[in-house]
């Protein structure tokens, strides 16, 4: 067991999300592989591809959702994320639980005490598969079931209960349309088929590691999951943090040297990069997580957040730094700024 340093933590986040070099994958292959994009943003996913494959371009994801090899849902931590058709059916039945204890002590729990949400799930999939629709516009229909309560209310009962998919136009890079949703069992024409947990945590690790038990709970917003870890230690290696904390991995994933060269990379809002681990360390400071709480776009210089940006109505890039870069670091971001400005202009 060997103890691996913050910047030999960095480069195997980096290389196993696809961000020291741009990979030469199709956007499906790159959302399976990162185990889901958030996209509480609808654009975002297209820059977070964008940043990590050499000639992607917006088709090529919206045909993904018109076509429904890929969806929009809520998913890990309860966010919307953008999955793969099958990684939607095997994932959203884990994250049941968390829905549903955020219905007994989320912000409508007082509002929605003494209700079955079965039989509002149930009188919700019926109105939501015969016509999709936004789940509010659903909740007024059933205001005639349950003239009691709000509309709202009953409309986010129905987001925490049901499987919902947000239907494109939703999440389309030129026509963003507004959330109307439908379960994924109506839209994909499947069951759902919870996957193994095994499965779950060594895609985790895959994509995230190496990790520790409370780093894949925070990713993934379950509970429990020591024991799934147990059982897959003989098929994993063990190493400690610099606090001496214990992470495991998958053996033959990539773990580069901690020198290895990182160019510059912009992130979008709310990049899973930022947000799969308890100890976010590895990739921002402590006293910066407020830059990711606050939905910003960040900017990686050699592996680490030093900077967020943002574009104007004219489509014009601007940097915001946390902290001062020589210029030839500054030159570095500036020329990435360009690549992504033209990109989004010519798109």
């Amino acid at each position: 067991m060997g103890t691996l340093s913050q910047d030999q933590l960095n480069r195997a986040l980096i290389e196993r999300q696809m961000l020291r070099e741009r990979a030469d994958m199709s956007a499906l292959a790159t959302i399976e592989h990162l185990f889901g994009i958030q996209a509480q943003e609808p654009k975002s996913p297209y820059v977070g591809l964008w940043t990590r494959l050499r000639n992607f371009q917006p088709k090529e994801l919206e045909d993904l959702l018109t076509n429904r090899e890929a969806v929009r849902m809520l998913l890990m931590r309860g966010t919307i994320h953008l999955v793969s058709a099958r990684d939607a059916l095997g994932l959203r039945p884990h994250t049941q639980l968390k829905l549903d204890r955020e219905l007994q002590s989320g912000p409508f729990a007082a509002r929605l005490k003494g209700l079955d949400f079965d039989e509002i799930a149930e009188a919700g999939r019926k109105i939501l598969d015969e016509i999709p629709q936004g789940t509010a516009d659903a909740g007024r229909q059933l205001k005639d079931r349950w003239p009691d309560r709000e509309h709202t209310v009953l409309g986010n009962a129905l987001r925490n209960k049901l499987a919902l998919v947000q239907l494109p136009p939703r999440g389309l890079w030129h026509s963003s349309g507004r959330a109307v949703c439908t379960t994924v069992e109506n839209w994909l024409g499947q069951p759902q088929n919870a996957m193994d947990k095994e499965e779950l945590v060594l895609r985790y690790l895959g994509a995230f590691g190496p990790a520790t038990v409370m780093d894949a709970q925070q990713w993934s917003g379950l509970t429990r999951l020591a024991e799934t870890f147990a059982a897959l230690r003989p098929r994993l290696v063990t190493f400690r943090n610099e606090a001496g904390k214990e992470l495991l991995d998958l053996p033959d994933a990539p773990r580069p040297d901690p020198e290895t060269p990182v160019p510059v990379r912009l992130l979008p809002e709310f990049d899973n990069i930022l947000l799969a681990h308890a100890d976010r360390r590895r990739v921002i400071a402590d006293d910066r997580l407020g830059v990711v709480i606050g939905g910003k776009p960040t900017v990686l210089v050699d592996g680490y957040v030093v900077a967020t940006w943002s574009i104007s109505k004219e489509r014009t890039i601007s940097v915001d730094y946390i902290d001062a870069q020589p210029r030839s670091r500054q030159k570095a971001v500036a020329e990435e700024c360009d690549r992504l400005q033209d990109w989004i202009r010519k798109s």
